[in-house]
């Protein structure tokens, strides 16, 4: 956590209640949730302007200079202080680069078997409906041997927060090709490059799901500069918010980079990424059925199937 001991000009800082003293220029006073006031002891002429979300553990993560994965899992810890759910929140962790990102998060998490991410959330969520369970997947996780699980999570509309990271690449093994990897793209299984004729294209995951009925929302976000930071956070935040609200299945996918793997510096693989993966991964929202008018995906799913006369039997 850190503080500031001086307002505008050198004149000393007026504290006040709830970290609501004037705000120093250009720094942002950080307002903290009701349960974290009490354990910050503000001196006189201090004031918070930055602090680690509570669910947010004190613990140095694992991850690469460069990628994304610390930015992602820290926007997810700050949407949990903001809801205020950290009590009733389950994640379930992956195998991959986040498979240790149970000793990140503050709520209580699982570890799920490689791939099986959707099928442990929909096991917790069925038993715990009031819970607010989220899955923290990678490409290979997700999209290549879970994609049964993913896609059925999906179609059955089951009310859980998948957070899906794309960096085209298996990370923590060694660097082989995902569905992810773009179309000639050298990985340590496509040395060549990804060959289409042979490996087949790459899986879009958000418009895939987005297809399906049981989606309420797909979003596709990157972490590669402040403002997409900021759009990402309110994607992950209106996931959650869908969940709670009984909305239905939820997917938020961040574009990601993987310096190590790509053989490349933390800035070249933001270069790269911005200048290969979001052309061919566009962001935006795929799928938002409370922008279509609908209350939940359930409600969207009946209007789709208005005239077959058999799926609308026990809504008369």
């Amino acid at each position: 956590m850190s503080t500031q001991t001086s307002g505008r000009g050198g004149a000393p800082a007026t504290p006040a209640a709830g970290n609501a003293a004037p705000k120093p220029a250009g720094r942002h006073v950080v307002q903290l949730p009701e349960y974290q006031r009490e354990l910050v002891d503000l001196q006189p002429g201090e004031r918070v302007v930055a602090c680690r979300p509570h669910a947010f553990t004190d613990v140095q993560n694992s991850y690469c200079p460069g990628c994304t994965h610390g930015i992602v899992q820290r926007l997810v810890a700050e949407v949990i202080d903001e809801l205020g759910i950290e009590g009733i929140t389950v994640g379930i962790a992956p195998v991959g680069c986040s498979v240790t990102c149970y000793d990140f998060f503050s709520c209580d998490m699982i570890e799920a078997s490689h791939g099986r991410a959707p099928a442990v959330a929909t096991a917790v969520k069925r038993v715990h409906p009031e819970d607010v369970v989220f899955s923290y997947q990678g490409d290979g996780d997700l999209a290549s041997i879970g994609m049964a699980e993913t896609v059925h999570a999906a179609t059955r509309g089951e009310k859980i927060t998948v957070i899906f990271i794309n960096n085209a690449i298996y990370g923590m093994t060694g660097g082989q090709m995902a569905p992810t990897t773009l179309p000639n793209q050298v990985t340590q299984t496509s040395p060549y490059g990804r060959d289409v004729s042979t490996a087949g294209y790459p899986v879009r995951v958000c418009e895939l799901l987005s297809t399906l009925d049981g989606v309420a929302y797909a979003e596709r976000v990157s972490c590669d500069n402040l403002k997409d930071i900021r759009a990402a956070k309110r994607a992950i935040k209106k996931a959650f918010e869908y969940q709670i609200e009984g909305v239905g299945y939820s997917l938020v996918e961040v574009v990601s980079t993987c310096p190590t793997n790509w053989g490349m510096t933390p800035q070249q693989s933001f270069d790269w990424l911005r200048e290969n993966m979001l052309p061919y991964y566009p962001l935006g929202v795929y799928r938002d059925v409370r922008a279509e008018g609908f209350a939940t995906a359930a409600e969207a799913a009946a209007a789709r199937a208005a005239a077959c006369p058999i799926a609308q039997k026990g809504r008369e």
